[in-house]
């Protein structure tokens, strides 16, 4: 199955498994209102694929390239568009089933892009130790040398500075489905995911984890 889901974050919550006696940290995501905007096969486009909308927009804030694109199909605008490929041998579905595409105890991968942090020094970007806390030292969390003053002499490429923190794109890999709850439209997931509240997110099946087999 190549089909995933598209979803907002809404935060995190936790539940209580009567079994293990134990708490569970999950994240809830909306998954409502996902629609296959475009059906593409090897015979028009040279590959299976799917082109899933999700979160609808007025076509006001929509480019007219982008308004033409989904009008030509028939579906109105939205926020998030993504394409799942599907593999020669697979069927592509006519209908997106929603949030029961996945079922409790699936391994999911879930891309997102990580909160803004905007400027951040080593210390805080890397973990860096820092340097002297006294004796007069002026470079508490400072990088220190950065390069050998004679061979190679130069900076390597790829060498932890300073800089700009955040925004980037990144997948959580192998995370549990705890509950679906098609009543609500969300789907809980194990542990924290990437992303700030109401960040989008894009739920796989886990490319590293058997799918289950009923």
């Amino acid at each position: 199955m190549s089909l995933g889901l598209l979803g907002k974050k809404l935060g995190m919550t936790r539940l209580f498994d009567e079994e293990t006696q134990s708490m569970i940290p999950v994240t809830v995501v909306e998954v409502g209102g996902n629609t296959i905007i475009q059906r593409k096969t090897v015979e028009s486009d040279g590959y299976n694929a799917v082109q899933v909308g999700y979160d609808d927009k007025k076509e006001g804030r929509t480019s007219q390239p982008a308004l033409g694109h989904f009008k030509k199909h028939g579906s109105g605008a939205k926020y998030l568009v993504q394409e799942f490929r599907f593999g020669a041998d697979e069927e592509v579905p006519e209908e997106h089933p929603g949030v029961e595409l996945f079922s409790a105890g699936q391994w999911v991968d879930v891309i997102g892009t990580t909160k803004g942090r905007g400027f951040q020094g080593a210390v805080r970007r890397y973990g860096f130790g820092g340097l002297k806390q006294t004796h007069g030292s002026m470079m508490h969390r400072r990088t220190g040398a950065i390069g050998a003053g004679s061979t190679p002499g130069r900076v390597w490429k790829g060498q932890q500075m300073p800089g700009h923190m955040g925004t980037d794109r990144r997948t959580t890999q192998n995370l549990k489905v705890v509950a679906v709850r098609p009543e609500d439209n969300v789907i809980l997931i194990s542990g924290a995911l990437p992303g700030h509240k109401n960040g989008y997110l894009t739920i796989r099946p886990a490319k590293k984890k058997p799918a289950p087999t009923a």
